[in-house]
């Protein structure tokens, strides 16, 4: 029995050893080497290639999708357009918000130009204007102070200083000056107007009064009263046409007649 199980594992071990011997013959080393390479390729080899965008990796397909779309913009909207992107590229509702925008800054560039345009001629009419009261007004103060009758009243010129309607407040610098325009119905403008007058040394006070007119087809005011009142003294007229007026009427009647 020991005979028989020894003869039977000697053959099997020739048997396995054919074996070996015969695919050692039938696969040459070239043939095993390819073999091998190429199942371990098929092994690496991955399913899908990928490509890294960004440190991530994302599939290819994905990547040729981005690649073809083109680099992404912000939507145009009324309050983000900066006018980067000109306008054949801007889709139907992204050119309605730029008119849009547009529109809107016109409109407030003319409301502007339009308040300029206004303010700067109400300052002209009240400050630069020939017959505003501001240049007339000063045109006055100058006339009684080259007046040797009002600086005999006043004093000195430089010592005479003009202000308009006393206010409560000591501090106020600025007092309102009383005036008045008013066109007749024959067309003739009149402008009147009254103001303060005080010499700084002398303490002396006194008001004056302005009347002046200028005709429908006429383009300048013209003197009709400029006098200077101080209380305790005569009125002293520098311009009084109405009493000018008066003498020459007395001087064409003669002999209870009126001349002319």
């Amino acid at each position: 029995m020991a005979t028989v199980a020894r003869l039977f594992q000697e053959a099997c071990r020739a048997r396995r050893h054919d074996r070996v011997h015969h695919a050692y013959v039938c696969l040459p080393r070239p043939t095993r080497s390819r073999e091998l390479t190429a199942t371990l390729k098929r092994r690496r080899a991955p399913s899908t290639s990928y490509h890294q965008i960004s440190g991530r990796s994302q599939p290819a397909s994905t990547r040729s999708a981005s690649t073809s779309s083109g680099p992404s913009r912000r939507a145009v909207t009324v309050t983000s357009d900066d006018g980067r992107y000109n306008w054949s590229e801007l889709s139907t509702g992204e050119k309605a918000a730029r008119g849009t925008q547009q529109t809107f800054n016109f409109l407030l560039v003319s409301l502007g130009l339009v308040g300029t345009i206004t303010v700067a001629y109400f300052l002209y009419q009240e400050l630069l204007a020939p017959s505003s009261s501001t240049v007339q007004f000063n045109a006055a103060v100058s006339r009684i102070k080259s007046s040797p009758e009002c600086r005999a009243l006043l004093g000195p010129s430089s010592q005479i200083l003009a202000y308009g309607e006393p206010t409560s407040s000591k501090w106020a610098r600025a007092r309102p000056l009383a005036h008045s325009t008013e066109v007749d119905r024959n067309g003739t403008t009149h402008l009147r107007m009254h103001f303060n007058v005080e010499g700084k040394d002398s303490g002396v006070r006194g008001v004056v009064t302005v009347h002046m007119t200028k005709p429908k087809d006429g383009d300048r005011l013209e003197y009709q009263l400029l006098s200077l009142s101080v209380k305790g003294h005569e009125t002293v007229y520098l311009e009084n046409k109405a009493a000018e007026r008066g003498i020459k009427g007395q001087a064409a009647k003669m002999f209870g007649v009126q001349w002319r």
